[in-house]
């Protein structure tokens, strides 16, 4: 399955793959809000079925990794890695310098397969992410090209 670029009228899917992936997913109006010039969503399907799908944000040399997710009964097939080989590709072809991300401190999954992928750690915000008792930092994240 290769990613592939999605439109705005299968974001009710997507919101639907990030409420089973997210504790705190966006919502659907929000994801409606991130399609237009300034942004590329690519997904990767089984048959007709969103599995997962990546959201990236660019201005001119920068470009930001807005959300990733994978249904969880499409973890760990590699599903997750091709997005994100997807966005860099997409951002390196769009003339991107830079490709940040924010994730929770404790994805650790997420974290490794950034780290895998040359990301580095740049910095902290704290209280950053909701969670059931509070919020959590969020780890600062970027790749150069």
């Amino acid at each position: 399955m290769e990613p592939q670029l999605l439109s705005e009228n299968i974001s009710a899917q997507m919101a639907a793959v990030a409420s089973s992936a997210h504790s705190h997913p966006m919502s659907e109006a929000t994801i409606k809000s991130c399609f237009g010039h300034l942004y590329t969503s690519l997904g990767i399907f089984d048959g007709e079925v969103l599995c997962g799908f990546a959201i990236l944000h660019q201005i001119f040399e920068d470009a930001t990794l807005m959300d990733i997710c994978v249904a969880p009964n499409y973890q760990g097939k590699g599903h997750g890695k091709a997005l994100l080989n997807a966005v860099i590709a997409e951002a390196k072809a769009k003339g991107a310098e830079v490709l940040l991300l924010e994730v929770r401190q404790s994805g650790a999954a997420a974290r490794a397969l950034y780290e895998v992928l040359g990301f580095m750690e740049t910095g902290v915000r704290k209280g950053y992410y909701k969670t059931e008792t509070g919020s959590e930092d969020a780890i600062l994240m970027q790749l150069n090209f």
